[in-house]
């Protein structure tokens, strides 16, 4: 736990919740933070570029509750349109409950800009929740510095186990939030008539926890942390332009997402190849890519498309590897035909 304090730079433990992963950790702040705040009128507002974890615990509570969900849109590029949303938040000041971002987009690659979205949502009374499923390896942010109200992550993001993840949250919001279970190791005080819940992070921590998954989840972290973000962040860049670089030059080939600023992946399209084929076809040479609407399959409408075939980058990635991969998709245009 301290672990990972130190390395979100959050003020103290009691800030880290262990949770069952990113999806675990949003149901868990939709529930126990709103469930006593979000009222008939009220608004959430979340972005057109959301994972379906970010997108469907508040749309349910909303729902509950017969608050309106607000959608900000994105620009051409994929890059999140700031001037809507801070209309959106203008016109809606103080019935805003929450917004809720991601920090990367997992299938546009668009790096949304939190020290400009934060203390946007904060100037209209909004509190922000962040996704940082996608972020936390190259783009580790700084809880303090971003001043993020909550912050949510997996462990298999970052290299641990699956089932685990991280919640942050300011003190003054764990305080005044619910537990949403309940069970042994979360309690102060137990009667027949009444408990008396411990104080954060048990709180939010019924049960047994997954001890061994965090225990791997704490490795990875010390592993990223001596090799650092930066240099992953740097290698994840270099494979970026290296392979838009190779991907721009295959005939009938679209990117889609091309903001200014992106992290390590590529989604795009084959002209007259669905995303599905173009992946089998890949596969049966080896190469491991995405195809479908990746879990935003509000963005694919929006956008008009099927889904994207998703190439994305890590430590362990090559520039061979993209060599690779322009020459199966050469391949896959001769096959398919024109």
């Amino acid at each position: 736990r301290e672990n990972i304090r130190h390395w979100l730079n959050a003020a103290e433990t009691a800030e880290i919740i262990f949770t069952g992963g990113t999806t675990d950790g949003i149901n868990l702040v939709a529930r126990g933070f709103l469930d006593d705040r979000l009222e008939s009128d009220d608004a959430v507002i979340v972005t057109a570029m959301e994972h379906h974890a970010n997108l469907v615990p508040w749309q349910q509570i909303c729902r509950q509750k017969n608050a309106r969900l607000l959608v900000a849109g994105i620009a051409p590029d994929g890059s999140l349109d700031l001037e809507q949303l801070e209309n959106q938040l203008k016109s809606e000041a103080g019935r805003v409950k929450m917004l809720a971002v991601t920090h990367i987009s997992n299938t546009l690659g668009t790096v949304n800009p939190l020290d400009r979205i934060i203390p946007l949502a904060h100037r209209f009374g909004a509190p922000v929740l962040v996704d940082a499923a996608q972020s936390m390896v190259t783009h580790t942010p700084d809880v303090a510095a971003l001043d993020v109200d909550f912050l949510v992550f997996s462990g298999h993001k970052i290299f641990g186990p699956t089932g685990t993840g991280i919640l942050y949250g300011k003190r003054q919001w764990l305080d005044a939030m619910q537990p949403v279970r309940f069970g042994g190791g979360m309690i102060r005080d137990v009667s027949f008539e009444n408990t008396l819940f411990a104080p954060p992070p048990q709180k939010f921590e019924a049960g047994t926890l997954n001890l061994a998954g965090i225990a791997g989840m704490g490795a990875a972290t010390d592993w990223i942390r001596r090799i650092g973000s930066d240099v992953l962040r740097q290698h994840s860049a270099y494979l970026l332009q290296y392979a838009q670089e190779k991907l721009q030059a295959i005939p009938g080939l679209r990117i889609i997402g091309e903001a200014p600023e992106k992290s390590g992946l590529i989604s795009f399209l084959v002209d007259h190849i669905h995303p599905h084929d173009l992946a089998t076809f890949l596969d049966q040479r080896h190469i491991c890519v995405r195809a479908g609407h990746h879990c935003t399959q509000p963005l694919m409408d929006l956008l008009e498309i099927p889904g994207t075939v998703r190439v994305s980058f890590s430590v362990y990635n090559t520039a061979e590897e993209m060599d690779a991969l322009e020459e199966a998709l050469h391949a896959a245009g001769a096959f398919f035909g024109d």
